[in-house]
């Protein structure tokens, strides 16, 4: 059964506007774990006698995890069945959110935060890939990205004011536990409001070694980049590393070409818009994706705000990206996404720059709002356009794995980004410390990096060629498995 919702050939939801409630409900929870962590840490600290290393682990293990098993997710989707894998991804994140609010160790509960970064892993992509899916091209689908994407920036914005709500109010338990019953309610109604998949095709395997490979190749990529400013980047064990994954990643490439049926399609990498993607997500990661990271340094370090203010504060620019998706859905209906995201990339350069030069001036917030809202107009705008342009014309046998390169590419992008623009913050600083002048200045310096990061963003975006062109292509990736 289809519907003009669905593509052709694809099976129509039952209940579409609940469907697409349980796939922008996933997204929510995934930006929510993201940040709604990062004001009960230093209770989390406090309270289990956590160190600083492992302290940061508490974020990094959730974020390894992910990056590290994006296309393992991507293939189980494709393979085993988006619904399936959106419900196991589901029940993953309820059960580790349950076990990380009872625990009563470090290492326990970077461990739950690990868990969860697996299930965001088969979420993220499962999530996409059914939107792609269900969906048909144009405004059906534009419309179901800019509500997921709508989802994606109120996560982001619960998370840092549910944060120090609860933390202040029940404690550090209660950001993971407040999780549990709606990822456990999202797993059992996505039994009834996602449409079956379809009988798995024969022939088919899971690629084991390409999937042991690329995830622990992955995996520990991003591990080493989030841990390279603390090891030192010329350290032994950062070079050790370094080189170990890209022995696994190469084992990938040679796995892959010999496959009969090989993980990751290499011929996905002719279409330009998925090539376009997978650098976008990188430099949206790596300028806009910073912002939480050196911002909210700032605001403590620089001004002298509290956590709970800090995240206040963050609350203006969610309501306008969430603005700023909106406009992008409506320049989809009228423009290419080759135009939406050149806007979008130049809103972050122009408004990043802007509030770089404010910040030094900023200790009433009123200074950085110019800055603020053009950056974060730009951040909806390019969010929605740029997941638009991750799924054109790739077969919907490969939605998944698709979805999970780009992903992938954004995590990279993220850690990597975020690496080198730390590196810069503390290469005037010496042994100052947070709050000194040579610290804040470091800080400023990054910003101004991010807003480099967003101006290649631009050029990518002008490399872009109409779907029509990408289209040609189509045929030969949907006749390789």
């Amino acid at each position: 059964m289809t519907s003009p919702l669905s593509p052709a050939g694809a099976p129509a939801p039952a209940f579409p506007r609940l469907a697409l409630a349980l796939l922008a409900t996933a997204q929510l929870i995934i930006a929510l774990d993201s940040t709604i962590i990062f004001v009960a840490l230093h209770e989390m600290g406090a309270q289990l006698h956590i160190n600083a290393q492992q302290l940061q682990w508490i974020v990094s293990g959730y974020t390894v995890a992910f990056g590290g098993c994006l296309l393992l997710g991507g293939r189980a989707a494709d393979l085993l069945g988006r619904r399936r894998i959106y419900r196991l991804g589901m029940a993953l994140f309820a059960l580790a959110s349950l076990i990380g609010g009872f625990s009563n160790s470090a290492w326990l509960l970077i461990a739950a935060r690990a868990v969860q970064g697996i299930g965001a892993a088969l979420l993220f992509p499962a999530t996409l890939a059914l939107i792609n899916t269900l969906y048909a091209e144009g405004a059906p689908r534009n419309r179901a990205l800019a509500i997921w994407s709508m989802a994606s920036a109120g996560g982001l914005a619960l998370g840092t004011l549910l944060g120090g709500v609860l933390t202040q109010s029940f404690g550090w338990a209660s950001v993971l536990l407040v999780i549990v019953p709606f990822a456990g309610g999202c797993a059992l109604l996505g039994g009834w409001w996602l449409p079956r998949d379809p009988a798995p095709l024969a022939g088919r395997s899971f690629d084991l070694a390409g999937c042991v490979t690329v995830t622990l190749g992955g995996s520990l990529l991003v591990t080493t980049l989030v841990q390279g400013p603390e090891w030192g980047w010329l350290a032994p064990r950062t070079l050790i590393c370094l080189v170990i994954s890209a022995v696994m990643l190469a084992a990938f490439v040679q796995i892959e070409r010999r496959s009969r049926d090989p993980l990751m399609q290499f011929s996905l990498l002719r279409l330009r818009s998925l090539r376009a993607a997978m650098l976008l997500t990188m430099l949206f990661m790596s300028s806009y994706g910073v912002q939480y990271y050196f911002l909210a340094l700032y605001y403590q370090d620089g001004y002298g705000w509290s956590a709970l203010q800090a995240g206040l504060a963050f609350l203006p620019p969610t309501l306008v990206c969430t603005f700023g998706i909106r406009i992008a859905e409506r320049m989809l209906a009228r423009r290419s996404p080759r135009q939406v995201l050149t806007v979008g990339m130049l809103a972050g350069a122009v408004g990043i720059a802007a509030v770089a030069v404010a910040l030094p001036y900023g200790a009433t917030y009123w200074a950085l709002l110019p800055g603020i809202v053009v950056l974060s107009l730009g951040q909806g705008i390019t969010w929605t356009a740029m997941w638009i342009v991750a799924g054109q014309g790739v077969p919907a046998a490969q939605q998944g794995v698709a979805s999970g390169m780009a992903a992938t590419a954004q995590q990279i992008g993220g850690a990597l980004g975020l690496a080198l623009l730390v590196m810069l913050a503390n290469a005037g600083r010496g042994s100052a410390g947070a709050s000194s002048d040579a610290a804040l200045q470091g800080m400023i310096h990054a910003q101004y990096g991010a807003a480099l990061f967003a101006l290649l963003g631009v050029g990518v975006a002008l490399w872009l060629r109409s779907q029509e062109d990408d289209a040609t292509l189509q045929p030969a990736c949907a006749t390789e498995r």
